[in-house]
């Protein structure tokens, strides 16, 4: 395998442990509560928890500190905007965990997370790699 192909792959798994870790292990009452407020502090501690997973990633994969800052500042704000939206659907909709459209609100929320771990990946590609 190329190394950089190899190097892209760890990334990617680092993003994923990250995020399991960030979304399902890490999150305190005060992240889960409240969520259909914009300016919610815990939900910016929580886009927080990933950024500073997702700094982690890019330090272990030798990312210069300039890109690390720019690249995690915006999936700061789009990790907090996906959350934000999911949060409002599910408030508006009611939605429990026995409802199919609980999970389909989960599910788009957590395939927007990983698009999102895919454009840092290439950014990481385009600007570091190279």
């Amino acid at each position: 395998m190329p190394e950089h192909v190899g190097s892209l792959l760890g990334l990617i798994c680092l993003f994923q442990i990250k995020h399991m870790f960030a979304d399902f292990y890490l999150q305190t009452p005060k992240m889960l509560s409240g969520r259909g407020e914009y300016f919610h502090a815990g939900r910016a501690q929580h886009a927080g928890v990933h950024a500073l997973g997702s700094i982690l990633a890019f330090v272990i994969m030798g990312a210069p500190v300039g890109f690390i800052l720019i690249v995690c500042a915006l999936e700061w704000i789009a990790h907090f905007n996906i959350d934000y939206g999911k949060a409002c659907y599910s408030e508006k909709k009611c939605l429990s965990p026995n409802m199919a459209t609980f999970w389909r609100a989960m599910g788009t929320d957590q395939a927007l997370h990983q698009l999102t771990y895919l454009a840092m990946a290439a950014a990481w590609v385009y600007f570091v790699a190279a």
